[in-house]
């Protein structure tokens, strides 16, 4: 039997392979201190559950509606139009089983074989696998490590526009960075996705775990509505990674083609889940802000310890449940030339697991710095403080 070529196109989320290294060394004993996957430990407000509970008993089990059941695609339409400041109705909204079908289903309706598609490195891996599986041309840009934390490289982003590249993947509150873009840098971008006659996915996976402040979104900027497809899910606000649900929401035009993709590649998102995901938008907030003053908590401790370490940079993130700290003068100091290397043999050494830069895109040519990301979602605080104290102990013991 002959696998299509197609699948060597395909890449893959490596921060598993490193979940699944945890876990194979947890199976001989070991405790493992978990920062390397970006799943969430607390618990699924209970107004969701009740509401998917109540939905099966109701028998919401079968099929409905492609696009979404309508009181959900209303709600979000509402919600997220409200937070950014525009008008959303129902036919601006496709639910999706998940955040991540509407990378591939935008691709696959909108982008033809042979375009070149912009998109963020470090940053989600996804982007890059389904812009070459779909056969584009997957053209990365970076980040610029400043005083004011990491921002986006334009210099990369223009060189892709000029080498004819109609298509932009952004992630404001990035994933692994945390980099979050200022108004100036957004409207900046967003006046060379008009000027240039782009369309821009606007990645808001983190768009909801803001810990202070407003978000921003480049949706909410002039003549951007119409060039714009948001990428949601319910998953980080309301600790819902498992459940599977999300939508893709932006000009009606694009939603059509999303809608069809739906029917020919699962017929519809869960019933019951999506009756889940309706308690939650119109649950108290006081339940997900519980969510998000607990990561708060988390985050603040692990980059007060981080920034402690000689040798390690970290800048605080706005939004979302990863650092990103520089260990180029720790690797150095160590005696270390890789981060693969280092991490497997803190890992070992340690029980603490974290991903590399390596695992969120292929390594950029201009590239001198090198960067861990930990997530701080899914380990307690007593096995965060833990984790770090060994962590610390061991740089200690290893340093030249």
């Amino acid at each position: 039997m002959k696998i299509a070529n197609r699948m060597n196109l395909l890449g893959s989320e490596t921060a598993f392979a490193v979940s699944a290294e945890a876990s194979n060394l947890a199976a001989t004993g070991k405790k493992i201190f978990p920062f390397h996957l970006g799943d969430i430990n607390l618990s699924t407000p209970k107004s969701v559950i009740k509401a998917a509970n109540k939905a099966i008993e109701e028998g919401k089990t079968g099929y409905c509606p492609a696009p979404g059941i309508p009181e959900l695609r209303e709600a979000l339409a509402k919600d997220v139009g409200n937070a950014r400041g525009i008008t959303y109705n129902m036919e601006n909204v496709s639910v999706q089983p998940g955040g991540k079908p509407s990378i591939g289903k935008y691709i696959a309706s909108m982008m033809e074989k042979g375009d070149s598609v912009l998109y963020p490195n470090p940053g989600y891996p996804i982007y890059e696998s389904q812009i070459e599986f779909y056969k584009g041309v997957a053209m990365p840009y970076g980040y610029i490590n400043t005083s004011e934390g990491l921002k986006l490289d334009f210099d990369a982003i223009e060189k892709g526009v000029e080498n004819g590249a109609k298509h932009i993947f952004y992630n404001n509150y990035n994933n692994p960075t945390g980099a979050s873009s200022s108004n100036d840098e957004i409207e900046r971008l967003a006046n060379l996705v008009i000027d240039n006659d782009m369309f821009l996915i606007s990645d808001d996976a983190y768009f909801d775990t803001l810990f202070d402040g407003k978000p921003k979104s480049i949706a909410s900027y002039p003549e951007m509505y119409e060039r714009t497809l948001t990428m949601y899910t319910f998953s980080k606000k309301f600790a819902m990674t498992g459940w599977r649900l999300g939508a893709s929401i932006g000009p009606k035009k694009i939603i059509e083609q999303i809608n069809r993709l739906n029917v020919n590649m699962e017929s519809c998102t869960t019933h019951f889940v999506q009756y889940a995901g309706l308690a939650g938008l119109t649950a108290p907030k006081q339940e997900t802000q519980d969510i998000l003053d607990i990561l708060k908590e988390r985050r603040d401790a692990l980059v007060k310890i981080l920034n402690e370490i000689e040798g390690v940079e970290v800048h605080v993130p706005e939004a979302g449940f990863y650092v990103f700290p520089k260990i180029t003068t720790l690797l150095e100091n160590t005696g270390f030339n890789s981060v693969e290397e280092f991490r497997k043999v803190v890992l070992k050494e340690t029980g603490v697991s974290f991903c590399g830069r390596h695992h969120f895109g292929r390594p950029l040519e201009n590239e001198k710095d090198y960067y861990i990301r930990l997530a701080f979602s899914g380990i307690g605080m007593n096995d965060l403080k833990e984790g770090m104290k060994l962590f610390k102990r061991w740089i200690a013991s290893n340093t030249k």
